[in-house]
């Protein structure tokens, strides 16, 4: 197994006051030459907005947008005439494709909206602009994977053009859980939302990350109550 250690203290950060945005990898003015993406993984931003704020029309092309909301509600809207709120509990994914133009805006005036938004290269450009969106069942997730996300829909979750899994798990103290890749060559970015967790001899906590190569499985261990976010991508090797 190969891996790198992404730990929570060592993202970029923006703070404009509106936003609070932490980023895994390079993006903004953020640069890291280290830290251009994991594979087809390109974006991980841990945004946090403020009420009634957000960000307002904008466009974007040839990649696959996904936002997972923590904590409160996102207001989307977009050049195609949607305009849908996303919570807790609900993943969204938009093709940007050939071209779309969205915004997000925290949906309430009093509480602040927390959301992960991540960006994966499609596995081809040019691809008809879309938007998904759908409500999960929190509890499918305790102590086992659930699928949000992947390229064949599985176990109803929203599809995605690109050969990358996101599984969502919550795993109570104590309890383990084993990652079992879907394509030999693909790698796995483990994102601790919430808790600790021991991933072979690597203990990381809350926001901390590992990147993980060379592996056809992997064996996770909780020490405290921990959320977890596996997102399985191509590596482009």
């Amino acid at each position: 197994m190969k891996a790198q250690i992404h730990r929570a203290t060592e993202r970029g950060h923006a703070n404009l006051g509106w936003l609070d945005s932490y980023h895994s990898f390079s993006f903004s003015s953020y640069h890291n030459p280290a830290k251009m993406g994991f594979g087809a993984l390109r974006v991980l931003n841990d945004d946090s907005v403020a009420a009634g704020m957000g960000f307002g029309a904008h466009p974007h092309s040839d990649m696959e947008i996904v936002s997972i909301p923590l904590s409160g509600a996102l207001k989307h809207e977009d050049n195609t005439g949607r305009k849908e709120i996303i919570q807790s509990g609900d993943v969204q994914i938009m093709s940007a494709g050939t071209g779309i133009v969205h915004s997000e805006y925290n949906a309430s005036k009093t509480e602040p909206v927390k959301f992960l938004q991540i960006g994966v290269f499609p596995e081809r450009k040019g691809l008809d602009p879309r938007y998904e969106q759908i409500s999960f069942d929190v509890a499918g997730r305790k102590d086992r994977w659930q699928t949000v996300v992947s390229p064949d829909q599985e176990e109803g979750s929203i599809k995605i053009f690109q050969q990358a899994w996101f599984k969502l798990a919550d795993l109570s103290t104590e309890k383990s859980i084993s990652y079992t890749m879907h394509g030999k060559d693909n790698g796995l970015f483990l994102f601790v939302l919430e808790g600790k967790i021991n991933v072979g001899n690597e203990a990381l906590k809350r926001r901390d990350a590992i990147a993980i190569e060379e592996v056809e499985s992997i064996d996770i261990e909780a020490t405290e109550d921990s959320q977890l976010l596996a997102i399985e991508i191509p590596l482009y090797k």
